[in-house]
């Protein structure tokens, strides 16, 4: 190989050989995105951990629970744990070693119950939490994968893929240039990403998708490939079809109508979010948003992947379908479903005071709005349904920040990433899309008052209201729109 053919591109830490003939595609301006997915993969590896001590924590308690009650127990009940033991040719499940080993009442066997916690080789494995396997579905350059590797500590292995064999043969060439670490951790494939993880069902932790385009004809493999509990990071770049541009083909990909708002990059994100809800479902799953991102010219969410036939049929109280009116600003959501709870007795216990609580699940109240808008008198568009339920997790938001702000010289795109985190950070969480300021006295046809005074009478009415990442002229508040419009009424008799 000779290196005068190549340009060395260094971002982070990892370095990439570009050929003079360009043959392999590499977008600098994604640094923003494998920078925010770096902070982002790393508070996952940080969260694991925390969850999976949390699970130890109350499993030791479950045990020491259950050592307190054979404590207890008559004398005559423990000396039958060895005559069990006896009947698997003399070898006991649990830290006994032979049939001739007295059961301590100190410590009593506990594997006859649960044979796969007392068996001492074993429940120390099982007490160690694996290193992540991260899987990088489009991987081209392999840059992304190389940065996981070098950057994210106690990362595992990271599977980079591409069916383009000139794309493979550069990502094999970079991590051998990367050094020993990449050579250990990553590897690279020459195969199609869909067959490759309906092959390797729930085996990644985490599952990168970054396509060309829309990601939708990739969703339903990645979403069976996630393990549970696992991270799904998927980006789409077909804002067009998503802003509204094309109804027809956005409702062919992501089976939601999207329509023309000054919401539209927030519409997006939460389009694409349904649609992954959509594909999780089939296979009784469900995802829970992290962090939802619009930048430059993509979107960008962060979802983690969970398993329960019962917490899937929550999904249409996350839902709703959008009427958005034609001759002015006002829009309002419209619910796909609703529960109703119950508490009814428990015939299983014996406490008569012990209810237990039923969750019947409704189709939603509509139409939430009349035939002609109450603001203008003109006819509403119906769009959706998208996903209305929050699409940031605020703790997890403000852990990846300070995890970006305490190591900002390992973020070639620190100002950026660190200036949308924070904007993200002071959003409100439960309030579904944004107003724009500008677009209202639009429609007034009046001067704009200050952002300042707008956000003062909206908290003077006793509503919320924050800005929005999505938009620097966007505001997100839980006024109904009935209240905004008295606000700028107030406003247009003020300065007329």
């Amino acid at each position: 190989m000779d290196l005068n053919e190549y340009t060395i591109i260094k971002e982070g830490e990892a370095e990439i050989l570009m050929h003079a003939k360009n043959e392999v595609f590499y977008n600098k301006t994604q640094v923003n995105n494998r920078d925010i997915s770096i902070a982002v993969l790393r508070t996952f590896i940080n969260k694991r951990k925390e969850e999976h001590e949390e699970r130890l924590a109350k499993k030791e308690a479950k045990s020491a629970k259950k050592s307190s009650e054979k404590k207890d127990a008559p004398e005559s009940a423990v000396e039958e744990v060895p005559k069990e033991a006896d009947l698997n040719n003399g070898e006991s499940n649990g830290n006994c070693e032979g049939p001739d080993t007295e059961v301590s009442q100190e410590k009593p066997c506990e594997t006859l119950e649960e044979p796969e916690k007392t068996i001492e080789g074993k429940a120390q494995t099982r007490r160690e939490l694996k290193a992540p396997r991260v899987l990088e579905a489009l991987s081209a350059s392999g840059l992304r994968a190389l940065r996981y590797a070098r950057e994210v500590e106690e990362i595992g292995q990271v599977v980079a893929l591409d069916n383009d064999k000139a794309s493979v043969e550069a990502c094999r060439r970079n991590i051998k240039f990367n050094g020993s670490v990449a050579s250990s951790k990553v590897e690279s494939h020459l195969t199609d990403a869909r067959v490759y993880m309906l092959s390797h069902p729930k085996e990644f932790d985490v599952v990168d998708l970054d396509p060309y385009g829309s990601p939708s004809v990739f969703l339903d493999s990645a979403i069976q490939t996630v393990a549970d509990g696992g991270l799904l990071m998927c980006t789409a770049t077909d804002m067009a079809v998503l802003c509204g541009g094309n109804g027809e083909v956005c409702y062919a990909k992501y089976g939601s109508y999207p329509l023309k708002g000054k919401y539209y990059n927030e519409l997006a994100l939460r389009i694409l979010l349904a649609s992954i809800e959509s594909h999780a479902n089939r296979y009784k799953r469900y995802i829970v948003p992290v962090l939802s991102v619009q930048m430059d010219f993509y979107i960008r969410v962060f979802v983690r992947i969970y398993t329960s036939a019962n917490e899937m049929k929550d999904t249409p109280l996350k839902l709703s379908y959008i009427y958005q009116c034609i001759g002015c600003d006002s829009f309002h959501l419209q619910p796909v479903g609703r529960s109703i709870s119950k508490k009814k007795e428990n015939k299983n216990n014996s406490n008569s005071n012990s209810k237990q609580e039923s969750v019947r699940y409704l189709p939603g109240f509509g139409p939430v709005v009349p035939q002609d808008c109450a603001d203008c008198g003109k006819k509403f568009n119906m769009g959706g349904p998208i996903w209305s339920a929050p699409i940031h997790d605020q703790e997890w938001v403000n852990s990846i920040l300070v995890d970006v702000q305490s190591m900002k010289s390992r973020y070639p795109a620190y100002d950026r990433i660190s200036a949308v985190l924070t904007t993200i950070s002071e959003e409100l969480p439960d309030v579904p899309l944004f107003l724009s300021l500008h677009s209202l006295c639009a429609t007034l046809k009046c001067t704009s008052p200050s952002v300042i005074m707008f956000r003062s009478a909206v908290l003077n009415a006793g509503y919320r209201i924050s800005g929005t990442h999505a938009s620097p002229l966007g505001l997100k508040s839980d006024a109904p729109m009935s209240v905004i419009w008295d606000i700028m009424r107030c406003w247009v008799i003020d300065v007329s």
